[in-house]
């Protein structure tokens, strides 16, 4: 299953009692703070050089905004002890 950005949302609105006016706040660039869990990041990536893999010509990738994950620290230790 491909995961969306309707998809997240739904997620959100039915697990995390979150309404769906704020699963969506990515979506206006805040970050995301959930205690316990991580931080969810808006970064802006700027255009970068990439290569055609079927041609192997030279592009050049467009400007994008992407979402990051920050584990936190409680959750960090919690996945050590198991492992």
């Amino acid at each position: 299953m491909t995961l969306t950005k309707e998809n997240l949302v739904q997620s959100l609105y039915d697990q995390c009692g979150f309404s769906k006016q704020q699963s969506k706040v990515l979506e206006s660039g805040d970050d995301v703070l959930i205690s316990g869990f991580g931080k969810f990041c808006v970064r802006k990536k700027a255009p970068r050089r990439g290569r055609n893999p079927v041609s192997g010509g030279d592009l050049t990738l467009d400007a994008r905004t992407v979402v990051t994950f920050k584990c936190s620290g409680v959750l960090r230790d919690k996945m050590g002890a198991e492992g």
